[in-house]
């Protein structure tokens, strides 16, 4: 695909982008989800080949397709691992799925109720490799506790300078200030949210875009203008916590934002399972997500 076919894909494709970064500390966590408990791996190396060949099995199964699945976010070290006997981004653009790179180093200490994300002194190199290996976009998240605005207010400054900077090699940024659903505040983080990020996208010059990843939002299709903003090419949702079915049912009372969901995706999948098995789970779990977000 030319880069105007992704854009258009991305801006107005129906189906999802699956979010498959998890990374260092959430590793053991998607894998133990998975059916592989912690006594499987006695080192880094040894974790990171597993959750590879878990990524693997779900890129490569016959129902992870770009019928309905538009883009892929990754972790860097699968984006320099195979599939299929090729690199995993090239095998993904074969099936027609645009790849995303997940570029934050997590998250620091809570402060003024949020998380910033931690310093990234290596980021132009890795925004250098993401474009020789052929990478459309990244995505970098912090977290939002509570709405305490001056908190909030730097979380959507931060992003949006490395945007700039992730912008300047040509790569799309996802932007992903993640509202806690469990915070007590959420409705109110949720507005000062919104207000600071229709704050930062009016800054943008003429011709810039960014893509949001979202918490679904207490109230429904409360992200409309965002939805609508000319600097957003598109907006997409997280799962944060929701199980699949809940996550779906809410994500589909919001018009015009799609899912970007990780734990929701894979909560069905086993690692015991048989092919057969696995593939008829990762199909159901595509088909409603995939329905969910075209509603």
């Amino acid at each position: 695909m030319q880069k105007s076919e992704i854009m258009s894909k991305i801006a107005n494709g129906h189906g999802f982008i699956a979010a498959l970064d998890q990374s260092g500390g959430s590793t053991p966590k998607a894998l133990a989800a998975y059916g592989i408990s912690a006594d499987a791996f006695s080192n880094d190396d040894d974790m990171f080949a597993l959750i590879h060949q878990m990524r693997v099995r779900i890129i490569t199964s016959p129902v992870f397709d770009g019928e309905r699945i538009l883009g892929a976010i990754l972790f860097e070290k699968t984006m320099d691992g195979q599939a299929g006997g090729q690199s995993v981004p090239d095998y993904l653009k074969s099936r027609g799925i645009v790849p995303f790179l997940k570029v934050d180093k997590g998250l620091q200490d809570e402060a003024d109720g949020v998380q910033l994300m931690k310093p990234m002194p290596d980021l132009n190199a890795l925004l250098e490799k993401g474009v020789a290996k052929g990478m459309f976009g990244t995505k970098m998240r912090s977290v939002i506790n509570a709405a305490n605005p001056a908190g909030i207010a730097a979380i959507v400054e931060q992003q949006f300078a490395v945007a700039a900077r992730i912008i300047e090699h040509g790569l799309m940024p996802i932007i992903e200030p993640e509202v806690n659903i469990n915070s007590a505040a959420r409705a109110a983080c949720d507005v000062i949210l919104r207000d600071e990020l229709v704050k930062a996208l009016d800054t943008l010059p003429e011709g810039r875009q960014v893509m949001l990843k979202l918490s679904i939002p207490a109230e429904s299709n409360f992200y409309a203008d965002l939805i609508a903003h000319p600097r957003v090419l598109r907006v997409v949702a997280l799962s944060g916590g929701f199980s699949a079915d809940a996550a779906c049912a809410e994500l589909a009372k919001n018009d015009g934002l799609i899912a970007s969901f990780s734990r929701a995706l894979l909560e069905k999948l086993q690692y015991p399972m048989t092919d057969a098995e696995f593939n008829a789970a990762l199909g159901g779990s595509i088909g409603q997500i995939y329905e969910a977000s075209k509603a």
